[in-house]
């Protein structure tokens, strides 16, 4: 059976392997008769449209012998055999032929003719209709055979066939012919010759063509993949110092200039605007002594954000010089001939932000490919400074409401507190993580407080300050930490809160104790006088807003012992699992507790868990018991 292929979809490959497949059908055949209806139906089993049904309504194949008008002596497809005589003039060539048995649509239809076969590719119109009714296209392909004999191939589709599929039977055709000779017992030597000489030459066509793609295509993929990863890591930069740098080196290396430079404007706190530059490809000293550019002629398209201006030779152009005092470039510039300038324009405001400026020593040494190159890096650059503006202005806005709503912590007597609260490395949200210390009213005790609010935003911030409030103010009331916890609990529950995990312990130095209640909250850590680091991992309770009853746990807290609290942040990150941070966790505070300057210890702590990563905030609170 021969392989089926898609008409919209044939190619070089397709084209051989239909032919082959032609040849085969036909090699049983014992004569012409039987090696012509051979091929007529492999042909039209083998071509089926996008919906994988046959593709040819019907396939005819036409012999002529000198002298007579053209004979059906094959068909196949489910249109009717009948038709109109088909004529040809006298001593026909296969074009005559192929044209003929296809209708009048073919008459001026695009083909291909050779000395020994023609192809023809027809679409029918209202004035020119093909042969077969209800075909929407066809196509025809003939050769001849010996003894002045001709063939002629007709098929008839019920889909368009594409456009410029007329040259992939070229091969069919020559496929066709050697397979009839060999029916006829003729020597087929000359036909495969020809069919040799057709796909040498189309072998030959289509290395080229293809070579000519290849070349284009990597030429193309380059230029995008190169625009790929300077926007990659441009967008990546949220410094805007180190993202200009990073912009101006990338654009200078893929535009092949012998420097550039990128002019851009920043704003102070105070509102103040100025221009800044960076330079890349020579020193700034070879920039330092001259002034910032002005909008002169050959500087105001970029400036003012009306193109990209290429120059083959700046010197020459009728824009340059015309400006006091210099008229031109200042003495002791570099020497410029070649000059490429792209503004950069921010997407979001259509503001100029500023502007890249390329030059080369050499005339003429800038391309269509290093403009396009130049536009590219000046798009990716202007979305990286809007975010990393954006992102410079959220963050600051975040941090210090972030720092406005967590407590000054207050001295314990007898006690060394230190606390840290560091907002995640990425994300300008606020986060809802906090702590806090909160002296009691008798014995000299002490509460410490931490808790998580999921997710961020300001809802998030909202919910940490009204649970922090509602936590200092149960406290006061000098309840147990069990109490405590379940007040916050149905707190929580009247915020409509989700999820909030916190800890409440509180020390009695008189009794020596420790006493806490968690309330889904990461186990607190224990250092023990001797320096062992116990996590205690019961009682951890459910989160807020969801439990109704807590448990209370009292532990001994003799002079010399500490206590650790944390967020999940400290501990828990993309490249880490819980458990695996928690034993990271034990092994640091062995170094905590024998540290000299507490301070020092947990920011080198912090520093030392993620590797200077986090991405979520993390909130610690460390007390140490002096006695």
């Amino acid at each position: 059976m021969i392989e089926a292929f898609r008409v919209t979809e044939l190619g070089l490959a397709e084209a051989l392997r239909l032919g082959a497949g032609l040849r085969a059908a036909a090699t049983p055949a014992t004569d012409l008769a039987a090696a012509c209806a051979a091929v007529a139906d492999a042909l039209h089993a083998a071509l089926v449209g996008d919906d994988a049904d046959l593709a040819l309504m019907s396939v005819r194949l036409y012999l002529s012998e000198p002298g007579a008008d053209p004979a059906l002596v094959a068909a196949a497809g489910d249109a009717p055999p009948q038709m109109a005589t088909v004529r040809v003039t006298a001593n026909p060539a296969p074009i005559d032929l192929v044209v003929a048995t296809l209708g009048p649509a073919a008459e001026a239809a695009p083909r291909t003719v050779s000395p020994r076969h023609a192809v023809v590719h027809a679409h029918p119109t209202d004035d020119q209709p093909l042969l077969v009714d209800g075909a929407v296209s066809a196509f025809g392909f003939g050769a001849a055979l010996p003894g002045g004999r001709l063939f002629a191939v007709a098929a008839f589709a019920r889909v368009p066939l594409p456009w410029g599929i007329g040259h992939r039977f070229d091969i069919v055709a020559a496929n066709a012919r050697v397979a009839l000779r060999a029916a006829l017992a003729e020597p087929g030597d000359e036909a495969w010759s020809d069919l040799a000489a057709l796909l040498t030459d189309t072998a030959r066509a289509e290395a080229d063509r293809v070579d000519l793609m290849a070349a284009q295509a990597r030429a193309e993929a380059e230029l995008v993949g190169t625009l790929q990863r300077v926007g990659r890591d441009l967008t990546a930069e949220l410094d805007l110092t180190s993202l200009v740098q990073a912009a101006t080196d990338a654009a200078t290396r893929a535009t092949e200039a012998g420097f550039g430079s990128f002019f851009y404007n920043v704003t102070d706190q105070r509102g103040e605007s100025y221009m800044l530059y960076t330079l890349s490809g020579v020193p700034r000293e070879a920039f330092a002594r001259f002034p910032m550019p002005r909008n002169t002629a050959v500087f105001a398209n970029t400036f003012e954000g009306r193109g990209t201006v290429r120059s083959d030779d700046i010197v020459a152009d009728p824009r340059y010089g015309r400006m006091a005092p210099h008229h031109g470039m200042p003495a002791g510039h570099l020497p410029v001939r070649s000059y490429l300038a792209v503004s950069v324009v921010s997407p979001s405001t259509g503001n100029v932000l500023g502007g890249f400026f390329f030059g080369h020593p050499e005339p003429a040494r800038f391309s269509d490919r290093h403009e396009r190159l130049a536009e590219g890096i000046a798009g990716h650059t202007a979305i990286a400074m809007d975010n990393a503006r954006l992102y410079a202005r959220q963050r600051g806005t975040a941090a210090t409401l972030q720092q406005a709503m967590l407590p000054d912590l207050p001295e314990v007597p007898g006690m060394t507190v230190v606390s840290r609260y560091l907002p995640a490395a990425t994300g300008v949200e606020v986060g809802g993580d906090w702590m806090d210390v909160i002296p009691l009213a008798s014995g000299g005790r002490t509460a410490f407080v931490v808790g998580d609010v999921m997710g961020r935003g300001v809802h998030a911030a909202a919910l940490m300050g009204q649970i922090r409030t509602a936590a200092r103010a149960y406290a006061l009331l000098d309840l147990p930490p069990a109490e405590v916890m379940t007040l916050l609990s149905r707190t929580a529950r009247g915020l409509r809160a989700h999820f909030i995990t916190c800890l409440y312990a509180v020390h009695d130095p008189a009794a020596g104790t420790l006493t806490y209640a968690s309330g889904g909250h990461l186990p607190p850590a224990v250092i023990d006088p001797d320096g062992q680091v116990r996590l205690l991992m019961e009682r951890i309770g459910i989160p807020l807003a969801v439990g109704d009853r807590y448990a209370q746990r009292e532990i001994a807290f003799p002079p010399g012992s500490g206590l650790f609290l944390y967020t999940d942040g400290l501990v828990e990150d993309r490249r880490r699992v819980l458990d695996d941070g928690l034993d990271a966790l034990v092994g640091r505070l062995r170094d905590l507790a024998a540290a000299a300057n507490p301070e020092d210890e947990c920011d080198k702590l912090i520093v030392d868990l993620t590797q200077g990563q986090h991405d979520d905030d993390i909130a610690i609170l460390y007390a140490r018991h002096r006695g």
